[in-house]
């Protein structure tokens, strides 16, 4: 993960950014033990396609997943 990069003051720039990292560290990240940084890329890579934009609800997206937001526009 990488550290945010927002301007100060600057409170709602990084938003979406910051609360998908939430999510991943919440729901993922610490839940699971990855021996290396090469085991964990895949497997949160994986994480994202099939769980956070295909089942996932976003308040964002009208309550809706990632996917199912994109193909509706």
């Amino acid at each position: 993960m990488v550290q945010s990069m927002g301007c100060v003051g600057s409170a709602l720039d990084n938003a979406a950014a910051e609360s998908f990292r939430s999510v991943l560290k919440v729901e993922y990240i610490h839940r699971h033990v990855f021996a290396t940084r090469a085991e964990a890329r895949p497997k949160i890579g994986t994480w994202i396609a099939d769980f956070y934009n295909t089942r996932r609800r976003h308040s964002a997206a009208g309550g809706k997943p990632p996917a199912e937001f994109e193909q509706a526009a």
